[in-house]
């Protein structure tokens, strides 16, 4: 039996933004389903975060979510699974109530069995499988109990493991330790956005790019063989953010004006001067751009900065700009935690701004 694992899908992202919602869906539209259909995958186990704002959902979001995905896998008659994750619930310390209840449960308030709001073991085709969804206060002992306990060797879930790679260039300096895991054989999780393993612990990425940090970072999902235990990753090949480097000291006029900007329509765009000695040449290319309908165009020119390039990159995204910051502080403080605040105030600051 193959099943399709997917995670952090953060249906609202950027306060909703339609350029996002655009980008979300042609990954839906043209890699996700069409493989599904093509493979012949009839069940998908979403591994949480499948929205982005864990206290309101605004309805076109919603429309989005229902008739894009979740409606769509059921037309499909995909058996569809979802793990609880935290930007799934409203509170920090409970997973009630959460929004996939709220959304998806009948009528009568009967919670669905494919929403994993507490753990609980699954067979699928032969394979036992511990699913655990976010890990909080409130279920902390239910959930470690159930770790214990269970005879899975396999598990799927959302947590927040400690040295794993939150992005391409963070460590995680908190959450739980990796040797409560050493009973599986396998272990997939949400929750980090970059894909990365240690022993048999793997964090599966996200589907697409939703913040900087992401740029450059390889995007996609993964087939699951519940016989053979091997995992296949299908990539996304659409991306949200781009670097251009500008440097018309090795250009030519024609070389600039020729090159195919089509790839850039829709997306983010950051063109960072190495060298600029001719502004007409440089306003041909942001001409090139904006005629492809970019999303956004940012320009960062360093070159009358005093810093040494190993100092400080501009081209890099912001919150890996603050974690070098806070590393680099001299004051008497815990850095870990004030780099975990910082990533926080971070990623809630994203709620009000676009690029």
């Amino acid at each position: 039996m193959k099943i399709a694992l997917i995670s952090d899908t953060h249906y609202g992202a950027r306060l909703d933004n339609q350029i996002f919602a655009e980008y979300f869906q042609k990954f839906y539209d043209n890699i996700f389903f069409p493989y599904l259909d093509e493979h012949n995958i009839t069940t998908v186990i979403h591994l949480g975060d499948v929205v982005d704002r864990r206290k309101y959902i605004n309805y076109k979001t919603l429309n989005d979510l229902r008739e894009n995905f979740i409606y769509r896998l059921w037309k499909m008659k995909v058996d569809t699974h979802i793990i609880v994750g935290n930007h799934d619930t409203f509170y920090k310390n409970t997973n009630t109530p959460n929004s996939m209840i709220e959304l998806f449960s009948t009528a009568d308030g009967t919670v669905e069995p494919w929403i994993y709001d507490a753990p609980r073991e699954v067979d699928y085709d032969g394979l036992l499988v511990l699913i655990v969804p976010w890990i909080n206060s409130d279920n902390y002992d239910e959930c470690i109990n159930a770790i214990k306990t269970t005879k899975a060797e396999v598990m799927m879930g959302h947590f927040e493991i400690r040295g794993f790679m939150m992005n391409s260039s963070r460590v995680c300096d908190l959450g739980m330790d990796q040797k409560i895991f050493d009973k599986f054989d396998l272990v997939f999780s949400g929750h980090f956005h970059h894909k990365s393993s240690n022993g048999p612990i793997h964090y599966l990425g996200n589907p697409y790019e939703i913040t900087w940090s992401d740029c450059d970072d390889i995007r996609g999902f993964h087939i699951f063989d519940t016989e053979t235990r091997e995992l296949e990753r299908i990539i996304n090949p659409y991306k949200m953010f781009h670097k251009i480097l500008y440097n018309d000291s090795k250009e030519t006029f024609e070389s600039i004006t020729e090159k195919d900007y089509s790839v850039y329509t829709g997306s983010i765009v950051k063109v960072i001067v190495e060298e600029k000695t001719n502004p007409f040449w440089f306003d041909a290319l942001l001409d090139k751009l904006y005629k492809n309908n970019v999303a956004n165009v940012s320009v960062v020119e360093n070159f009358d900065m005093e810093f040494e390039e190993d100092e400080i990159d501009q081209a890099e995204d912001t919150i890996t700009i603050l974690s070098k910051y806070i590393d680099a502080m001299t004051l008497d403080v815990n850095k870990k935690k004030l780099d975990s605040l910082m990533l926080t105030l971070y990623n809630e600051a994203l709620d009000f701004e676009i690029t």
